[in-house]
């Protein structure tokens, strides 16, 4: 049998740029070349079989090359390489990206004085991930079409799609090192798995991301976004709501789900993409980690779990709030990616936007402040009723580590945003104190904590507020960023 044609796209040559806006038009450019090249041949490929033909177009390639270490300001955490050598990122969806890669760029020349090189990569762009921008295109499963789809065009490979270089496990190529945290192919499989579990997409998702475990927030988070679209000095544009149902004026009615994602996911958007993501995860760590995974590859600002929790101490009552700058971790779902024995430290932006935002809403300073919040060490662990075990096990643990409240998501969560470079914090609220006998039982929530859920809410999202005001380099600890680290934050 004769080896199959390779049908591909002109290659243009790669080429230079000292303006980031420039480098960026330019990777949109060879990315919609390719991607438009690929639709076309698919949809031709599904009405007439092309016969020994391999079709494959590849992700735009965005290289940076500097033979001297920069002079630049410590205080920075991103936006410079830490070495002299070659660096290099393949590039998806600069159209989704387009503010951040402009910023990115422009850091990385500044800095450095060096041009950025735009071309084509080595890397396949899957044809699955191609078609994304057409919703009218549906790549059939195996069997489905006259043809094996793999025999003629690139499917996602996973053996390269992985979190080596966030992991520190990348291993360079001939001496390319990376550029970004993650490759294109890992962001498209991430987009599209976002699409999935959170029935919006990507392009809705803001800078500040809430995470919940309880539908009483969805409902205060919908409220409070009708009355900032009624009010037209909020600086918020509009209200996505799962199935990409958008709104902007507050007194629109959103029609029902007929079916709820897994992680129902709900946007207040701003025009400059400032805005608040509410994503109600459920319970447990595995859709925290889940969540958080995909939810990575868009940079966000800062993330923030605001749910549930069990108190620990018989001081606390319920609806008292609980806020982690410390976690211990028995989740268990990241052990293979970040040992326990790393360290999450608190941050400490993170921590004086919550606790502002706290006196804020509740009208309590200082010492008064300690009525309704404690300060202390969070333990997440991945057994829901870890309260019917033996308690001398479980107990003695949680009172070694000085830990106040218990949860099965927050250190998930912020063990992840260590991990991919995402500022993290937790503010958590008393709902049972499962060791002095209130356990979540029909009636015992009372009308205080049930008023609670509004105050919550609050908190996170004026959090969210205070921080979007803050520079981004303020928000981006160096305490995230490892020895050699990638130039794109």
């Amino acid at each position: 049998m004769s080896t199959p044609a390779i049908l591909t796209p002109d290659a243009p040559h790669a080429e230079a740029f000292m303006d980031p806006t420039e480098a960026v038009d330019r990777l949109t450019e060879l990315y919609e070349d390719a991607t438009t090249f690929l639709r076309e041949k698919f949809n031709a490929a599904m009405e007439d079989t092309p016969e020994n033909t391999r079709i494959r177009a590849f992700y735009p390639e965005l290289r940076f090359t500097t033979s001297s270490y920069a002079s630049v300001d410590s205080r920075l955490s991103f936006g410079h390489v830490s070495s002299p050598g070659t660096f290099a990122a393949t590039i998806t969806r600069p159209d989704l990206f387009r503010h951040y890669l402009i910023q990115q760029i422009r850091l990385l020349i500044e800095n450095h004085e060096q041009p950025v090189i735009v071309g084509p990569s080595e890397t396949p762009i899957p044809v699955h991930f191609a078609v994304t921008a057409d919703e009218s295109v549906n790549v059939p499963q195996d069997g489905a079409a006259d043809f094996t789809l793999r025999d003629i065009f690139d499917v996602p490979d996973l053996s390269t799609t992985n979190d080596d270089i966030v992991n520190g496990t990348y291993k360079s190529i001939d001496d390319l090192r990376p550029l970004a945290l993650f490759t294109a192919q890992r962001v498209d499989y991430s987009l599209a798995r976002l699409s999935h579990y959170t029935a919006t997409n990507a392009e809705h998702f803001q800078c500040h991301v809430l995470f919940t475990n309880y539908q009483f927030y969805v409902t205060e988070f919908e409220e409070y976004a009708r009355a900032q679209l009624n009010d037209p000095d909020s600086g918020y544009s509009s209200f996505v709501s799962t199935g990409n149902v958008e709104i902007t004026d507050g007194d629109t009615p959103i029609p029902p789900t007929l079916k709820m994602p897994q992680m129902p996911t709900y946007h207040l958007k701003r025009k400059d993409g400032g805005g608040i993501t509410l994503v109600n995860i459920g319970v447990g760590p595995s859709n925290a980690k889940t969540a958080t995974d995909h939810i990575a590859v868009l940079r966000p600002h800062a993330w923030l779990m605001v749910g549930h929790c069990a108190g620990l101490r018989n001081t606390q009552n319920l609806g008292d709030f609980v806020l982690a700058h410390a976690y211990l971790r028995e989740d268990h779902v990241l052990d293979d990616d970040l040992p326990v024995w790393i360290p999450i430290p608190a941050l400490a932006e993170i921590q004086i936007a919550l606790e502002k935002a706290v006196a804020e809403v509740t009208q309590l300073e200082g010492y008064e402040l300690k009525r309704i919040m404690r300060t202390g060490t969070v333990a997440t662990i991945d057994n829901r009723n870890w309260e019917l075990r033996d308690q001398s096990g479980p107990v003695q643990r949680l009172s070694q580590s000085r830990s106040i409240a218990l949860d099965m998501e927050s250190a998930t969560i912020a063990a992840n945003g260590y991990r991919f470079r995402v500022p993290y914090g937790t503010l958590l609220c008393v709902s049972d104190k499962p060791l002095h006998g209130e356990l979540k039982l029909p009636g015992m929530a009372s009308d205080f904590y049930k008023s609670q859920v509004s105050r919550h809410l609050m908190i996170g999202i004026r959090a969210m507020e205070h921080l979007r005001e803050m520079p981004l380099e303020r928000i981006h600890s160096r305490k995230l960023r490892s020895f050699d680290e990638t130039a794109f934050l």
